[in-house]
């Protein structure tokens, strides 16, 4: 059985991403969140034998090595990990405090970074595997009170590029994915004519997170094999 890690995995596109990837028998899904929700609880009831839940903050940058450790001495070498886990805190940049600054740089691109380290060192004994950064249409788009956010996910684009160069001898992939909007609850909850607006700017209507866990499901198979150091855009076409 092949071992996927998947970070914030409780709730939203990392639910989305559970489903689909549940489909695949042959995956072992090891998912972390900070706590479980309502909905990843009676996900993880359908198939208990495939789904297992590791508590853990993504904050706590010294734990990540024992914490990777840990899963691959009680489930064996990672086939993928899937860097889900994001936050966004919108503030102007000149009114934001250093605390919030550091807290989406360690979530968003620290934490990324040291666990893909750590979990591809099992990748590269078994000489196979998958590395699936999720980043934002931000990153090159650019978004009012969100620059903390969009230069996390930009580096987490540029650390997807050159770990690919890095990792390909040992047929490992990294690739990134690039959501625009969703239709979430989240996205529902705008006010007045934004998400008319955000809807007008997608000439195929704002995707889904199942729209976004497909890719996820294609970059993890086998015929994703030939593609590394890319970054998919999954937007509606909004940014065409």
């Amino acid at each position: 059985m092949k071992n996927i890690l998947i970070t914030g995995a409780t709730r939203g596109l990392g639910l989305a991403i559970l489903r689909r990837l549940l489909k695949q028998p042959e995956y072992r899904l090891i998912c972390v969140g900070r706590t479980e929700t309502e909905e990843f609880a009676a996900l993880r009831a359908e198939d208990e034998q495939r789904m297992v839940f590791y508590p853990f903050d993504l904050e706590d940058l010294d734990a990540i090595p024992a914490f990777v450790s840990g899963i691959t001495r009680e489930h064996g070498a990672l086939f993928a990990l899937v860097n889900n886990a994001g936050i966004g805190l919108d503030g102007v940049l000149a009114t934001q405090h250093a605390s919030q600054i550091d807290k989406v740089l360690r979530v968003n691109l620290q934490a990324a970074i040291l666990l893909t380290k750590y979990a591809c060192r099992s990748m590269l004994t078994c000489n196979e595997g998958r590395i699936v950064n999720v980043s934002s249409i931000i990153a090159s788009t650019g978004f009012n009170g969100l620059a903390v956010y969009a230069a996390s996910k930009a580096g987490l684009e540029g650390f997807t590029r050159s770990l690919s160069r890095e990792l390909g001898r040992a047929k490992i992939t990294v690739n990134c994915i690039a959501p625009g909007y969703m239709e979430t609850d989240m996205t529902a909850g705008l006010q007045g004519g934004k998400l008319d607006s955000i809807r007008r700017r997608a000439p195929l209507g704002l995707p889904c997170p199942d729209d976004v866990a497909g890719a996820v499901a294609y970059l993890l198979s086998d015929e994703a094999a030939m593609m590394s150091g890319s970054v998919m855009t999954i937007d509606g076409g909004s940014t065409a």
